[in-house]
């Protein structure tokens, strides 16, 4: 019944050639509603979602940068949509570091042009800013960060989000409020998920030592993030842009996370992905259309740039508010996203994408 309300709405999402914006396309599609995409075109020549899910031939994708306000605002007039879902970002902590001038303009000023596009869009009714769980203060501690708790990203990529998330709240009380616009931001965890090749996340490492049977090197096996698959984040943005559409008391600031006992070490991630991968590789051995390796890991730290070593969410709100809880604990996650890598080293990528989604959404 979730996906049911979005038959015949129009949905505008930013960043939907990325890996989160091409399964939340793949949704809203499959749910029957008018979908348009505002994005960079993805990495040429680099392996990526959008394409793989054929996405573009059944929405319209306009390839652009959310930099550049005047043509995001003629896309918004053209596109007249009903729900905004913003998700355009530089999302790599360590590119951040290598250039931080570009992190902040797309985080930042995108966020700005975004929110100038919705306050100057009279169709709008429900609008989303998608952050992360790094826009916190991270002091490490072993509890779980609320939504009440001091903003402030160490990195330039956790830092310029902190931004996105108080260049929200300022549009939130000097217009939004005023125009009658429900608004919100999500604080995910980190998620994973068939589909995402983006460099410098481990299950892609995992993915790519697949791929050419190398060794998954980890830099930083004790470190610990509230993992989850990308279909529950996702459920929860759709069902909190449904309910503050219907009801604009349930806009607010939402941390979505996975139970408490799902949020585990690079290690145990790692592991859980060689034991599901290997598992699915030696029963695909004589498949010729399979190409994929057996893997194990290697602890190699590269004394890298400084990036948290522990990270927790309290999402106590949006269990309580939305009635929203994650459906598949980490192993099934793992299982999940290894499942999708094999079917896609088979030429399967769409039916498995098509069916994971499914069967998300029959549990929920």
């Amino acid at each position: 019944m979730m996906l049911d309300f979005y038959k015949g709405k129009r949905v505008l999402i930013t960043g939907h050639t990325g890996f989160k914006g091409s399964w939340l396309s793949k949704i809203m599609i499959m749910a029957g509603a008018d979908v348009y995409g505002y994005s960079l075109a993805p990495l040429e020549g680099k392996e990526n979602l959008y394409d793989i899910s054929g996405i573009a031939n059944e929405m319209d994708s306009h390839i652009g940068d959310i930099r550049n306000y005047e043509e995001l605002k003629e896309y918004f007039e053209k596109a007249k949509p009903e729900i905004v879902f913003h998700l355009a970002a530089q999302p790599i902590v360590r590119d951040s570091y290598k250039d931080p001038r570009y992190t902040y303009e797309t985080n930042v000023m995108g966020t700005v042009n975004v929110c100038e596009c919705v306050r100057n869009c009279p169709s709008v009714k429900s609008f989303l800013n998608v952050t992360t769980d790094k826009v916190y203060e991270n002091n490490e501690w072993v509890w779980g960060y609320r939504e009440d708790e001091k903003l402030d990203g160490f990195d330039p990529y956790s830092n310029s989000k902190s931004c996105s998330e108080l260049v929200t709240h300022s549009y939130i009380n000097s217009f939004f409020n005023e125009l009658g616009i429900a608004v919100s931001t999500a604080r995910a965890g980190n998620v994973i998920g068939g589909g995402d090749f983006a460099n410098d996340r481990l299950i892609p490492d995992c993915v790519r030592a697949a791929q050419k049977g190398d060794d998954i090197v980890l830099r930083n096996p004790d470190s610990t993030r509230p993992f989850q698959h990308v279909l529950e984040a996702l459920s929860a943005y759709i069902l909190l842009a449904q309910k503050q559409y219907e009801d604009k008391a349930y806009a607010g600031y939402y941390n979505v996370g996975p139970n408490d006992d799902d949020a585990v070490t690079a290690g145990r991630l790692a592991e859980a992905f060689v034991n599901s991968w290997n598992r699915l590789a030696a029963e695909n051995a004589g498949n010729e259309n399979f190409k994929g390796h057996e893997i194990k890991i290697v602890i190699r730290p590269d004394g890298g740039p400084h990036e948290a070593n522990f990270l927790k969410l309290d999402c106590s709100k949006i269990k309580s508010r939305l009635k929203w809880s994650p459906k598949w604990n980490i192993d099934d996650a793992v299982a999940k996203t290894a499942e999708w890598t094999c079917a896609y080293f088979k030429g399967e990528a769409v039916k498995c994408m098509m069916d994971q989604i499914n069967e998300y959404y029959k549990q929920v």
